[in-house]
């Protein structure tokens, strides 16, 4: 009900207004059935936008810290995601792939779209990065098409650190449905499900239009931290006197 009415009465009206997003290849996203939407993160606001647009409801599979963020923000944010059926993911410890893989099956036993982003975490400088294999299991398990969809502008409009959005052209994408049918009872083959994975990102970086890179985002992030890290203990800032 609430997620009713946030797409059509409170927050979907807003977005389209304020954003007027482009939408390209809508016809591809089935009208019923389950279906998977594969997309490029680089933005909150991709949380937001998709949803707005697509005339089917939409469940993501989110992660868990945005329902146990402290303070006011994280109490609104952990609301708006619980009222809108997001299932929250914990994406610590060894089995994190597998509960994120058993709630995505759920959603698509149900007969219901699944809205995944491949990178496991939002691009922190725009670039594409290499898909982890979650979306190629849950696909061939299901039996279900992956659409493709690349959200262009979002990174402008919100890079990572800005709370409040700026008004800036986004673009919406939507490719054909990918059909991995031929390699059905083939899930448990490594080199199978990292060919199924690399096809979707090649999908949505010809979407995109971004530069790709072949490594994880998350791994990216962490040495880059490090880096930063190392860097402020060799040389720390002098007090202001």
């Amino acid at each position: 009900m609430f997620y009713r009415l946030l797409k059509y009465v409170l927050l979907g009206p807003l977005l389209r207004l304020v954003f007027r997003p482009r939408i390209e290849g809508l016809e591809h996203v089935p009208s019923s059935g389950a279906a998977i939407v594969a997309g490029n993160h680089l933005s909150f606001a991709d949380h937001f936008l998709m949803p707005a647009i697509l005339k089917r409801r939409i469940t993501f599979l989110a992660k868990a810290e945005y329902f146990t963020g402290p303070g006011v923000k994280g109490r609104l944010t952990a609301f708006f995601f619980r009222s809108a059926g997001q299932i929250p993911v914990d994406r610590s410890g060894k089995d994190a792939g597998q509960a994120a893989i058993r709630e995505g099956l759920g959603v698509l036993r149900k007969a219901e779209l699944l809205g995944i982003y491949p990178e496991g975490t939002r691009s922190h400088d725009g670039r594409l990065y290499k898909g982890k294999v979650g979306v190629a299991v849950m696909a061939m398990k299901a039996g279900v098409p992956v659409i493709p969809c690349a959200m262009i502008g979002t990174f402008e409009a919100q890079p990572p650190g800005r709370v409040v959005p700026h008004v800036h052209p986004i673009v919406i994408r939507f490719g054909k449905p990918l059909d991995f049918s031929r390699y059905a009872g083939m899930e448990n083959e490594k080199a199978i499900l990292r060919a199924v994975t690399d096809e979707i990102m090649y999908a949505i970086l010809t979407l995109s239009e971004q530069e790709y890179v072949d490594q994880y985002a998350a791994v990216v992030k962490a040495e880059q931290a490090a880096a930063r890290a190392e860097k402020e203990r060799r040389f720390p800032r002098l007090p202001l006197s």
